[in-house]
């Protein structure tokens, strides 16, 4: 047997008898992916103290991750599907290994962000690689439960990040958090050429590079002004991203309608099903990452657990993931993915629902249901929707298959961070300002303390510093009523970094639930739009049997 696998897959007579093997080493090669996000969050604090970072600089580090990696998917997935997609995973995780060997070297932002465009780069290679061998290696019967598991792979790497994250930081800096990418990176990418058949699409014509490159600039911008705007306000730059966003959408649309072999047939947003599923997952993930960003501040800031201890505490959602996806892989076949779809929608509405309930007094605890229904739902109704968005391609465009589905997490995603983001900093700063009124805080002070949780009890810790040097001056000195001034002075500091503390954790407990309630309120909107989208059993089947005939139908004819 030969170590490098060689066989094409399309070539197979049988089923590749390695194929769950495969699924492995697909799963392993997404985990990375996604836990470079998630994982970035809890190496914010290290990362931000090492490089001096503004919030400008830490939110690019975040989000230059992003733009690339949603921007480049669709047209990356088309050369996939053309020339290699398993090229295409091997290119992505070596190009995703060196930028996080880039990353590790960095000594300052600019580097920094380089590195995540980098890797967001590979990643925009990887994550529709993976669907599209996964749809290829898989006869159709078993498909949806390779699916099934590729999607829990990607809940458990949601909560998985922070653990991994947390575990290198007790020990190493927040570099080692881009190192640890480069073995796994190194291992899936051996494996895959042992494990992992090539494929690419048996006929395919030449890629619309026109229709590619417009969408790289329509989806680029848009994700771009989702960032720019609600974080650092609606000035040229947000304005003119928004304008080429609409005109690039526009442009794209229009040539994809008028190409013979489009990149992407935007027609297909006209069936249902495959609109619908596009329209869950992403709103699925605005509510997931929304809620995963302000969660992990609450746990670490005001409740005071590490990075280790935070990540660990997010455990809960990812094991019940995996029990939404055993659930759904036994009752999609039963019931129709339209009522697993859009029963995990109302748990994902629930979720948030119950989050409104938090206030200062909340401990863990109050975390734990909403965290373990969160998880069920995404087990619930992600498999179906994937499934369903790559069952509406044919084998010659998995790679695109892939890039859609991938592209609406991405979407929904930065939507998610940007708009519930956005919601959570405005309510804080309004909640601490009404709870430190009449305070005498100087407005500079109150300023810095309204730009973010941690900058609220820095300054707060900062109050607290000036009150242990008054009292320990008071100890040492020799006047008895300067010392007794000196006293009362660092008593009443003392008391004031006490409030300022009370008054950030109280505001931003308040902030998170009052975002969470916009949250339950857009996911329970958009479950209700996901649910008049959704065929049901009946008239799916219909539809099938109706494409099977239109497929048939030039056949017959040629035969008269």
């Amino acid at each position: 047997m030969r170590l490098v696998l060689t066989e094409p897959v399309e070539k197979m007579e049988r089923p590749y008898a390695r194929r769950w093997w495969a699924l492995l080493v697909l799963c392993l090669s997404l985990l990375i992916i996604v836990m470079a996000n998630t994982a970035l969050t809890v190496a914010a604090p290290d990362m931000t103290r090492d490089l001096g970072l503004s919030s400008a600089d830490l939110q690019w580090v975040i989000d230059g991750y992003t733009v690339p990696y949603a921007a480049l998917m669709l047209l990356l997935g088309a050369i996939g599907d053309k020339y290699s997609r398993r090229g295409a995973l091997l290119l992505g995780l070596t190009v995703f290994g060196g930028g996080a060997v880039f990353g590790y070297l960095a000594d300052s932002a600019a580097i920094v962000i380089a590195a995540r465009a980098v890797m967001g780069t590979g990643a925009a290679l990887i994550m529709p690689a993976t669907l599209s061998l996964l749809a290829a290696t898989f006869p159709r019967a078993e498909r949806a439960k390779a699916i099934t598991l590729w999607t829990a792979t990607a809940g458990l790497a949601i909560a998985a990040g922070p653990v991994v994250a947390g575990a290198l930081l007790k020990n190493h800096g927040w570099a080692s958090t881009f190192l640890i990418n480069v073995p796994i990176a190194a291992v899936a990418l051996v494996a895959s050429l042992v494990l992992v058949p090539p494929s690419r699409a048996g006929h395919h014509d030449r890629i619309d590079y026109v229709g590619g490159l417009l969408s790289v600039v329509w989806i680029g911008s848009l994700v771009y002004m989702i960032i720019e705007g609600p974080h650092f306000g609606w000035g040229v730059k947000a304005v003119t991203a928004a304008v080429v966003a609409g005109a690039g959408l526009l442009a794209f649309v229009a040539w994809e309608l008028r190409h013979p072999r489009p990149v992407l047939d935007v027609r297909r947003f006209a069936n249902r099903r495959f609109a619908g599923s596009n329209l869950a997952v992403a709103l699925f993930f605005l509510a997931v990452f929304g809620a995963f960003y302000y969660l992990t501040q609450h746990l670490q800031f005001v409740l005071g657990y590490d990075a280790l201890q935070t990540g660990l505490r997010m455990l809960p959602l990812a094991g019940a993931v995996f029990v939404g996806s055993a659930l759904t892989g036994y009752l999609t076949p039963r019931l129709g993915m339209k009522w697993t779809v859009t029963a995990g929608m109302v748990g994902g509405t629930t979720a948030l629902a119950l989050l409104t309930r938090v206030d200062a007094g909340s401990s863990y605890g109050d975390f734990v249901a909403p965290l373990v229904i969160l998880g069920l739902a995404i087990g619930l109704a992600l498999s179906p929707c994937t499934d369903a968005i790559m069952g509406a391609f044919p084998e010659s465009e998995l790679g695109v298959g892939g890039a859609v589905n991938d592209t609406s997490i991405e979407l929904g995603g930065s939507l998610g961070i940007a708009i519930l983001g956005s919601l959570l900093a405005t309510s804080y700063s309004g909640h601490l300002s009404d709870a430190t009124a009449g305070s005498r805080l100087p407005a500079t002070t109150l300023a810095t303390a309204q730009d973010s949780v941690g900058s609220g009890y820095a300054v707060a810790q900062g109050i607290s510093e000036k009150a242990r040097t008054l009292a320990t001056q008071a100890a040492h000195a020799t006047d008895p009523r300067q010392a007794a001034q000196l006293k009362a002075q660092a008593q009443q500091l003392a008391t004031g970094a006490r409030q300022m503390a009370d008054a950030v954790g109280s505001a931003f407990s308040d902030a998170v639930a009052h975002t969470s309630l916009v949250g339950a309120v857009i996911l329970g909107v958009g479950t209700l739009a996901v649910a008049l989208l959704l065929p049901g059993r009946k008239r799916q089947a219909e539809a099938e049997a109706t494409e099977r005939s239109e497929e048939r139908e030039p056949v017959g004819a040629a035969a008269n």
